[in-house]
């Protein structure tokens, strides 16, 4: 019995592992041909598998490409939530927090979100686009309700645009993310840089962010 247990867990873990190699190899084949000019066949020969065992996995390319970003934004959605549900917390700290987490993650050049700005940036909508917009569209949610909560609650000013604020935080990252040449001659710096992306980008990001948002967001007679 305890051999067969030991055994099982052996495959699981195998199956888990080989999942989540097909996984990388896919996001480095979308990142460089988009999913257009991607196949499944070049995804398994990459991989070292063959094709039966990807459509067992993931069913399609399509199937492949939703588990990617559900693999990844999943798991981030769970750190974002927990930000969000923390009741220890004020309405400042987590909006702190979630600018923390949420641009230590999004600002960087690897292959999942040069895959992800490729596809989302696409003018034509189609069934996929509004797959990915649904997951990514999650975590948007916890940013929602952390500036209306903190509404609610009087912390923050009642008449903040809720839908702008947004707009704000998601467009500004997108445009240094999706335009990197621009935004280095506007910033200064290589974005495009790792070290440059954690040493000098993110830390005035955030700066940025939680200076423009505290303005904004502040109570008139907390000003007084």
């Amino acid at each position: 019995m305890i051999n067969f247990v030991r055994d099982k867990k052996k495959m699981e873990k195998e199956k888990t592992d080989k999942k989540d190699h097909i996984l990388d190899v896919a996001e480095r084949v979308f990142a460089e041909l988009g999913y257009d000019g991607a196949s499944t066949r070049m995804i398994s020969g990459e991989a070292g598998v063959n094709m039966a065992m990807l459509n067992y996995y993931f069913g399609s390319k399509e199937g492949v490409f939703l588990a990617i970003f559900e693999r990844r934004i999943t798991t981030f959605q769970t750190v974002l939530l927990s930000i969000g549900n923390d009741d220890s917390i004020n309405s400042w700290e987590k909006l702190d927090k979630y600018l923390d987490s949420y641009i230590d993650k999004v600002v960087t050049n690897n292959c999942f979100h040069i895959m992800l700005n490729r596809e989302i940036s696409k003018s034509k909508k189609n069934e996929l686009t509004d797959q990915i917009t649904d997951i990514i569209m999650k975590n948007v949610t916890v940013f929602q309700n952390i500036i209306a909560d903190g509404i609610k609650k009087g912390d923050f000013n009642k008449d903040a645009d809720q839908q702008l604020l947004v707009a704000t935080i998601f467009g500004t990252k997108n445009y240094i993310v999706n335009t990197p040449h621009i935004s280095s001659r506007v910033l200064g710096f290589d974005v495009l840089d790792a070290d440059v992306q954690n040493d000098l980008l993110k830390p005035r990001f955030k700066k940025y962010m939680k200076t423009l948002l505290k303005a904004y967001l502040q109570n008139e007679n907390d000003n007084k």
